[in-house]
């Protein structure tokens, strides 16, 4: 079975919706690029909600001349956006999941592949936690407080049993890298 892991960028005070500007992602150091780029490796596919992949859709084709290889990736990597109202992605290597959201994502979780990453995408983020769906976090936590937006855990969810991935990692930014296995559910 595949897995799937959400990795979001996410302020100090928690938010993972950018509400600020606090994070660009061709303004990254390159250490946290390799870091990315070395993430990148083991998956072979980005789950979106309909707004991220919308967001994406709108930015990521057009950057051209991106020398992290992060545009390359995200234009080229299989795509497979939850929505119920897309019906044409209008992007190269991109799959619309529609119905049932949470049995598409087991579905493709059983496919043969690699990891799956959802970055963005809160609703669906929320979705996939409280069914027990998500194998990892890996938290990418900016030096920045925010004061507000949405969060990645939804209101009122309790889990506990989270294992570390590995030492959390500081890169030349200020941006901390941590991750955790999700609690069995």
């Amino acid at each position: 079975m595949r897995s799937l892991i959400i990795t979001q960028n996410i302020t100090l005070d928690g938010s993972i919706e950018m509400l600020e500007d606090w994070f660009d992602p061709m303004f990254q150091d390159d250490e946290l690029i390799a870091e990315v780029r070395r993430q990148d490796q083991t998956a072979d596919a980005l789950l979106l909600g309909r707004q991220t992949f919308e967001d994406f859709r709108s930015y990521w084709p057009g950057q051209t001349n991106d020398p992290t290889g992060v545009a390359d990736y995200i234009n080229s990597v299989a795509k497979y956006v939850v929505t119920g109202t897309l019906t044409d992605p209008r992007w190269d290597n991109s799959t619309i999941l529609a119905g049932d959201a949470l049995h598409a994502v087991e579905t493709l979780k059983a496919a043969p592949g690699g990891d799956i990453v959802i970055t963005g995408s809160i609703t669906l983020c929320h979705s996939v936690i409280v069914a027990g769906l998500v194998d990892e976090y890996r938290l990418f936590v900016y030096p920045y407080v925010q004061g507000r937006g949405r969060r990645l855990f939804p209101d009122g969810t309790i889990l506990s049993g989270f294992q570390p991935t590995g030492a959390p990692r500081t890169f030349p930014s200020g941006v901390t890298l941590v991750s955790w296995a999700a609690p069995p559910s």
